[in-house]
């Protein structure tokens, strides 16, 4: 579809990324301009960019409506982009100058085209080494082979320019000229990928068939954990891109991408283009370019690739779908999974998402019939599922200060016996997550927050999980000021470990933790070193239950499996149930069968008896039959309003002042609950009040809420945020 096109000085409508919720007028150009065309505009006593959205309003005196300057060398915002960032901004409630910032975040698009110089990691080494060098060689090797400009390779490694023109000097270090911003190496879809088992050949077929239609669908593809997910969903990625279409693959976690990545690359020769916070600011500025120039066929990505400039998306593969990371928190509030299924339905493109254990939204999708459901039952090659059984921890002798029971005790050991891996699960960072004074009582806080410092011993530090704060853990009781007396209450995963390092002194014990690791680079580094055998037990949160593949693990053993069922969390069951069998699915995923072990003081309860038993379809139909009792997602519709403020009165008034004014909200039959204090009511010095609303599933909830929210006019220090969906009501 071709976009409307203004001559010169002809009124058009501009949206910039300013914080004004309104289009602005300006006159066309010299040379005119079309919708979509990224511009330049004069704004007050500054210029800065925008892209023409349509026609101007006419609303201003056309005697001061000032000309746009330029239309930058950027391809243009196409039609669906532009209908897709309108209809995040209606669902999720978020000005559109937010979004068009979310659309486009990357460095440096308005430079011109041309060379650079940029710096590689060289053949020779440093005659002197030193930290700064270390730091700079460190780096470069970390990003394996991508170029950096010298600005930001000597920012990155937090040293001075003349180090790395020094390395250069010595050959340890590439200066090179390139282009600014080059097409990724061509992917090729003929290349023969692994022979498929019946069952993944079949759901290959059914994923490829989506993709010659040549218009939208979205399939569910639920496979056991090991049953070879991965493989499927890239036989559909071949079939996009050799139908001359763009794939995306959007992945949770960021530790994921280099196993990953080195899939793609024996699939089809070369490796794709990354998006996510790990990538520089250089190859992020060329992947958004190339992009929209159909310069890169496949991007692997966080949840904002998908705001990418597509030129022509016709795949969306959506990795581990039912992840809680794929919501984002602050910002623009959205949830990756379902702007993907949107963004499809505009670009007549397929949505694969993939999951052992499919979010109960999407299970439900599929009871409705708007989505497509593929199976797969059994897992890859000789690997069957793990064997799964309850530790009741009511009859086991456990000392004071311990959690590992004598029953997991002596399952680890045949493992050690027999030269196999043990897992221990605990989804809690830290050492412990209560430091407390046995003298007064005092619990050491954050003082940015409502929330404990969590010790992280082997960092010798105390961590808010808030907020980020870190202090030294003190000798001293800041309160009482007596010495000795501080204790730490309950298990982490450092704790657990110091545990099992003294129950296996001859074990090789180490631990998964994404705090621990100071990069990426080193995170991915480990998790190799294990599956390739370099530790007898690993001890980890959730991060391991994340897609890793560990050969030799045949024991997962889950330190305390009821953690997930405490408060009044409406997901909790779900997301027990998914992390449960997501984890147990480490085990066993070679020859040697394996076995989950979970320590539960409540074997009983219902959650714990659908995990044992491998009933999922009964526990989805279970959870469903409970939520739609209730009345809440996905049958029913939810918002979160939280207020934030430095004073905590402000923030109480302003939500009473709302509940108050809740006549919108009852004209569509919704109910109002709050104000209260949020669970962790201060964070980063800001006290937080909570409101939610709960609406029928048909009920145009994001209309009322609109106009309930505008009846007043914010205090500049006060801050309302309203998440549409929320997956956290902290």
């Amino acid at each position: 579809m071709t976009s409307p096109r203004f001559p010169e000085g002809a009124l058009i409508g501009v949206l910039t990324t300013q914080p004004l919720d309104r289009v602005l007028d300006y006159r066309a150009p010299p040379g005119g301009c079309a919708a979509g065309d990224h511009v330049e505009v004069p704004f007050g006593p500054r210029k800065v960019t925008g892209v023409v959205w349509g026609a101007g309003a006419g609303d201003y005196d056309p005697a001061k409506v000032k000309s746009a300057i330029r239309v930058l060398d950027i391809p243009a915002m196409r039609a669906p982009m532009r209908e897709f960032l309108g209809r995040v901004a209606d669902y999720t409630l978020t000005p559109m100058p937010a979004m068009l910032r979310l659309a486009t975040r990357a460095p440096g698009l308005t430079d011109p085209p041309g060379m650079r110089k940029i710096f590689r990691r060289g053949h020779g080494q440093p005659g002197r080494m030193t930290p700064a060098r270390a730091r700079v060689l460190d780096l470069l090797e970390e990003h394996d082979g991508m170029g950096f400009m010298l600005g930001e390779l000597a920012d990155l490694a937090g040293v001075g320019s003349s180090v790395v023109k020094g390395l250069v000097a010595s050959g340890a270090v590439a200066e090179e000229e390139a282009p600014r911003d080059v097409p990724y190496p061509s992917l090729d879809p003929e290349m023969p990928g692994k022979a498929l088992t019946g069952d993944q050949a079949m759901a290959a077929a059914r994923l490829r068939e989506g993709i010659k239609a040549g218009r939208y669908g979205t399939t569910l593809l639920k496979g056991v954990t090991g049953s070879g997910k991965t493989e499927v969903y890239l036989e559909a990625v071949a079939a996009c891109l050799a139908a001359g279409r763009q794939a995306l693959v959007l992945l949770p976690e960021i530790a994921l991408t280099a196993e990953f990545l080195t899939r793609v690359e024996a699939r089809f020769g070369a490796k794709p283009a990354e998006w996510h916070s790990g990538v520089t600011t250089t190859e992020r500025r060329r992947c958004w370019k190339m992009v929209a120039e159909s310069g890169a066929q496949l991007v692997v990505g966080a949840r904002s690739a998908l705001f990418l400039p597509f030129a022509d998306l016709g795949l969306i593969v959506v990795d581990e779908e039912h992840d809680t990371s794929y919501k984002q928190e602050d910002g623009v509030l959205y949830n990756a999974r379902d702007m993907a299924v949107l963004r499809a339905s505009l670009e007549k493109a397929q949505v694969v998402l993939a999951s052992a254990t499919p979010s109960l939204e999407s299970w439900v999708n599929v009871q409705a019939g708007k989505y497509a459901r593929v199976d797969l039952e059994s897992r890859f090659g000789p690997a069957v599922m793990p064997e799964m059984r309850a530790i009741d921890m009511r009859g086991e002798e456990v000392p004071s200060g311990s959690w590992i029971s004598p029953s997991l005790k002596g399952a680890v050991r045949e493992r050690l016996e027999r030269g196999e891996q043990s897992l221990l699960f605990l989804n809690r960072r830290g050492y412990a997550p209560l430091t407390l004074c046995r003298a007064c009582g005092h619990q050491i806080g954050c003082k940015h927050c409502d929330a404990r410092m969590v010790e992280h011993r082997f960092l010798k530090r105390l961590m808010c999980h808030q907020c980020g704060e870190t202090a030294p853990m003190p000798e001293t009781c800041p309160n009482c000021e007596v010495t000795g007396k501080l204790a730490a209450v309950g298990p982490g995963v450092e704790r657990i470990t110091e545990e099992a390092q003294a129950l296996f002194p001859d074990a090789r014990v180490t631990v998964l933790s994404s705090d621990l690791f100071g990069s990426a680079r080193a995170l991915k580094a480990r998790i190799l070193e294990i599956a390739e055998g370099a530790a007898d037990i690993v001890v980890g949160t959730q991060l391991v239950a994340k897609g890793h593949n560990f050969p030799k693990l045949t024991l997962v053993g889950v330190i305390d499996s009821d953690l997930g069922l405490q408060g009044s969390d409406l997901r909790a069951a779900e997301r027990t149930f998914q992390l449960m069998r997501q984890v147990a699915g480490r085990a066993g995923r070679a020859e040697a069968r394996g076995t989950a072990l979970l320590q539960s003081f409540q074997p009983e309860h219902p959650v714990i008896r659908a995990i044992l038993s491998g009933d999922e379809e009964g526990f989805w139909a279970a959870e469903a039959a409970a939520r739609r009792a209730a009345g809440v997602p996905p049958y029913g519709r939810m918002a979160g309003i939280v207020i934030s403020s430095p004073d905590m009165q402000a923030a109480f008034d302003l939500g009473n002042r709302l509940a108050r004014l809740d006549a919108p909200l009852r004209r569509i039959g919704a109910q109002l609950f709050g104000p209260a204090p949020a669970p962790i009511a201060r964070v980063r010095g800001r006290h937080r009040v909570r409101l939610l609303v709960k609406a029928e599933k048909t009920a145009p909830l994001q209309a009322a809420l609109a106009e309930w929210a505008a009846q007043l006019r914010l205090p500049a220090n006060l801050r309302l945020a309203i998440d549409i969906d929320p997956q956290s009501f902290l």
